[in-house]
């Protein structure tokens, strides 16, 4: 048996109440097998109506009673059959709760006393309509009785009730009874019920894939070297990836039915000189880039500079951005477990966390630091732990940096009634609103990306040259707004309109390339864009000839320059614009005829300041200018001068954050140059 296989029984209420709620079940179950099939393709699924008009179980026939519930698949593999036995689902007349007994004694019959822990129910109904009377004892005990077998067969159970989503309204008394119930379970074994109130939250609320918990750490955690206690950790969250998709071959024959269908693809390396030459493994070493070159770097010499901390987590001190983990006591370890609890328990009261140094295994090269929260438990069965989130690193921080609106001129700032309107339609937007509940719960929404990946994957299964599907409306409340919310609040959308005049942005985007006409067949190349050619001005199919700036030219340095900073082919170029742009600066300046070439070399320099600011490299720009004010001061005072009518100084803090140098030190960089008298 597969170390995760799963066995598990949907229960579904399709009685009257439920109606309009079918069609979003019947998504969410199809949901799941599609899942299933991809990821847990040996589960085993059994499907349990109840409500129903009929009446088909085994329970029925061996101790009578157990109407309206119907089984509609016994416990199998799950299949394509199963998806397909959900479209639609049968609907039914009464309401009843006793599904949960069948679903039970489907499993009891079928794996007795074996797959313990891998046994789930899921039940799904809005729970309206009052439980039937036992024959002997109270609602309470038949429910109590109910937990208790769940718990020494190994069964767990989720409940989704569905609440919110209908018009039709219950008895409260009834509701509140019911609700009561379902809670026993959760008190008295391992069971959880999820309250849904739109279809949205109806898709997340089941969960479609088994992942067995694994500890990425067993051993000590250690306060102090003559405290340790022994804890295990496991990842409390982690990203949910697109599926990897396995090449399929077809070119097995048809009547096999134990092809496999697999493509396997072997590497073959050799002699570049000789390719008939072969390289073994023994004769191959890897290579790392550094510039144009590659260096060849030997498994030993690897080995030989990899950081190998020893195994352990250890308190750094006392004191979130990646996964999350758990750290628990050690299983059946009292000790431990009082530990914890006790730690837990008093950081909770002095309101303080720990900082932890973690090495998951030895030899791994990393050291993980991060934060460790009390997370204390309220059930009696379950012990005290802690939350651990991984601290983000000098290189994992990102700073973006945004212009202050008081950089602004004052006909660009907004007026009262301008910020009062886009403050009400900021709010409008507000997901978790007070008063009300949130709205796309985290826990309870899915990826809208990962669902219709996987039901477009089904569909292909099926139509090799299906279309992708339009987007469920279900997945669309998460992508869009809710029509409601737009309607409701159109006042608000308009006075935003009203106080706003917007128009279509025109402005071209700034091009790294440059477009002369290719030269005509026949022409001297001298002449190319001479104006008195008539072949090439008078034509009116001239091809253009396309070329990437890579130098900042003598004509027009300062459009070289530009079109240099805003490639993005590779990160050398930004590097390379900033250094010719001062070599083309300091040969301006220091020509011979030097008066002639100040607008241009003020011009560059303004471009230069320009491209610092945008690019975040104050110092770069602040070092060059103080250079250049030294270099003028000793050869040409003039061009210092024109420096201070023009107010070109260093760049502050104020328009780039990494600057060190202040508003005041900028101001004070421009002091005029008395002329040296003779």
């Amino acid at each position: 048996m597969a170390r995760n296989k799963e066995c598990l029984t949907l229960l579904i209420d399709v009685g009257p109440s439920m109606h309009d709620l079918l069609p979003q079940v019947e998504n969410l179950c199809s949901l799941l097998i599609e899942k299933k099939l991809i990821y847990s393709r040996y589960d085993e699924v059994g499907l349990v109506l109840f409500g129903t008009q009929d009446t088909k179980n085994e329970l029925k026939d061996e101790v009578g009673g157990y109407d309206n519930i119907v089984v509609l698949r016994d416990m199998r593999v799950v299949g394509s059959d199963l998806a397909e036995a959900l479209q639609p689902l049968p609907r039914g007349t009464v309401n009843v709760l006793d599904a949960v007994v069948v679903g039970m004694d489907m499993m009891i019959k079928k794996y007795e006393a074996t797959n313990k822990g891998k046994k789930r129910l899921c039940l799904v109904t809005n729970a309206l309509y009052a439980i039937k009377d036992p024959y002997q004892g109270t609602k309470e005990d038949q429910v109590s009785t109910i937990a208790e077998q769940m718990t020494v067969h190994g069964m767990r159970m989720e409940s989704i009730i569905v609440r919110g989503m209908l018009n039709i309204k219950g008895d409260e008394r009834v509701i509140d009874e019911n609700d009561r119930l379902l809670s026993i379970f959760s008190d008295k074994t391992n069971a959880k019920m999820v309250y849904v109130d739109n279809p949205t939250s109806l898709l997340g609320a089941l969960r479609t894939r088994n992942v067995s918990p694994v500890t990425v750490f067993r051993g000590e955690l250690e306060l102090s070297p003559e405290m340790k206690i022994q804890v295990w950790v496991y990842k409390k969250t982690s990203e949910e990836r697109l599926p990897t998709l396995k090449k399929y071959s077809d070119k097995a024959p048809p009547t096999d039915m134990f092809a496999k269908h697999e493509v396997k693809v072997d590497y073959e390396y050799r002699v570049e000189e000789d390719p008939s030459k072969f390289v073994p493994p023994e004769e191959r070493i890897k290579g790392y880039r550094y510039g144009p070159h590659v260096i060849p770097i030997s498994s030993e010499e690897l080995d030989a500079v990899k950081f190998k901390p020893d195994k352990g987590v250890k308190l750094l001190g006392h004191y979130y951005m990646k996964d999350v983990y758990i750290f628990v006591p050690e299983p059946d370890n009292t000790r431990a477990v009082q530990a914890v609890s006790a730690l837990a328990r008093a950081m909770e009261q002095t309101n303080e966390v720990a900082i932890l140094r973690c090495v998951w295994r030895n030899g791994q090269t990393n050291v993980t630091v991060g934060v460790l929260t009390p997370n204390l438990s309220n059930k009696d069965n379950i012990p005290d732990s802690f939350y651990f989130n991984v601290l983000p690193l000098a290189d994992d921080i990102r700073e973006f940096q945004f212009p202050s609106f008081s950089n602004f001129p004052a006909s660009w700032l907004p007026n009262e009634q301008q910020q009062e309107v886009a403050d009400n339609f900021v709010k409008m937007l507000n997901l978790a609103p007070s008063g009300r509940t949130e709205i796309l719960e985290p826990d309870l929404t899915p990826n809208p990306v990962l669902q219709r990946f996987y039901r477009h994957l089904a569909l292909k299964s099926k139509q090799p040259d299906a279309a992708l599907p339009p987007l469920d409306h279900s997945l669309k409340m998460i992508t869009e707004p809710e029509p409601q919310l737009i309607s409701n609040n159109k006042s608000t959308i308009d006075a935003f309109r009203g106080q706003f005049y917007l128009k279509e942005n025109i402005k071209r985007k700034k091009s790294a390339r440059r477009y002369l006409p290719e030269v005509p067949t026949g022409s001297d190349e001298g002449e190319v864009g001479d104006p008195t050619d008539t072949g090439v001005a008078n034509s009116t199919e001239n091809k253009l000839v396309v070329f990437e700036v890579d130098q900042i030219g003598d004509l027009t340095p300062v459009q070289d320059f530009e079109a240099m900073m805003s490639r993005r082919d590779s990160p050398t170029w930004i590097i390379k614009a900033l250094t010719d742009m001062k070599k083309k600066i300091y040969k301006l300046v220091g020509d011979s005829s030097a008066v002639e070439s100040y607008p241009k070399a003020l011009e560059c320099l303004v471009a230069l300041r320009k491209g610092c600011i945008l690019e975040q490299e104050p110092k770069d720009f602040n070092d060059f200018l103080r250079r250049l004010h030294k270099f003028c001061q000793d050869e040409n005072q003039n061009f210092v001068h024109e420096l201070v009518s023009r107010q070109i100084t260093l760049i502050s803090k104020s328009e780039a954050i990494d600057s060190e140098v202040t508003e005041d030190e900028a101001k004070a960089f421009l002091v005029k140059v008395e002329p040296k008298l003779e």
